[in-house]
């Protein structure tokens, strides 16, 4: 079941003036939010370091974030911003207050949901080719999810994929290296489970948290 109806989430405590609040959907039994996460400070209000030389990120052990091509003229406005995943893993939160990053199950029961992984994808994407390549096969955005295909940041620190593949971090680590991780791709209407390497830049969506202060809709 797909609830199609748009909100956004208001805690009852005051806000510092930069906050961000994201529009969700409701796809079964979770809010997602509808566009890739964008914040450069954890929840604490910490900043999470920005890292755009190749060296540099290929040597981090620790949080940092970057634009696809380090052009956030171009990019950052649709397509967020790329996290690695010791940011997602950092105590401090990576996730707004009232949001978290879904777990590697969470993803899992999303596209079963929605019928699976072989025609979920096809769901989750946004519709055309204004941004995705073309054929961008499947794409019907039912689910109000729209994925955009923000590419990735690899842990070398070289850039790839901008249109042809949307990458999206679970919370879930398979080892001290890698962890779980979906993606969407232009030529499929897949969404596809995989491992990547710890050190590489994706995109992030985050699921509402209901145990959190109350909500305004």
């Amino acid at each position: 079941y797909v609830d199609l109806s748009l909100a956004s989430w208001q805690s009852t405590a005051a806000a510092p003036a930069s906050t961000t609040y994201y529009q969700s959907v409701n796809i079964c039994c979770n809010s997602w939010m509808t566009k890739n996460l964008d914040v450069d400070h954890y929840r604490n209000w910490e900043p999470i370091p920005k890292v755009e030389g190749s060296e540099q990120w290929a040597q981090l052990t620790t949080g940092a974030y970057c634009y696809y091509n380090n052009d956030s003229t171009t990019y950052a406005a649709i397509y967020g911003k790329l996290y690695n995943w010791h940011a997602v893993n950092d105590s401090r939160g990576l996730a707004p207050e009232g949001w978290y990053v879904p777990t590697d199950f969470e993803c899992t029961t999303t596209a079963d949901c929605l019928g699976g992984d072989t025609i979920a994808g096809g769901l989750l994407k946004e519709i055309g080719t204004t941004y995705w390549n073309t054929p961008n096969t499947g794409a019907s955005n039912l689910s109000r999810f729209t994925g955009l295909p923000g590419g990735f940041r690899d842990s070398d620190g070289t850039f790839n994929e901008i249109g042809d593949y949307g990458n999206f971090w679970s919370s879930t680590e398979n080892s001290t290296v890698n962890a779980w991780y979906r993606y969407l791709l232009y030529s499929l209407d897949n969404v596809v489970k995989d491992l990547i390497g710890k050190g590489s830049g994706l995109s992030v969506r985050c699921l509402k948290d209901w145990k959190f202060g109350s909500y305004t809709f």
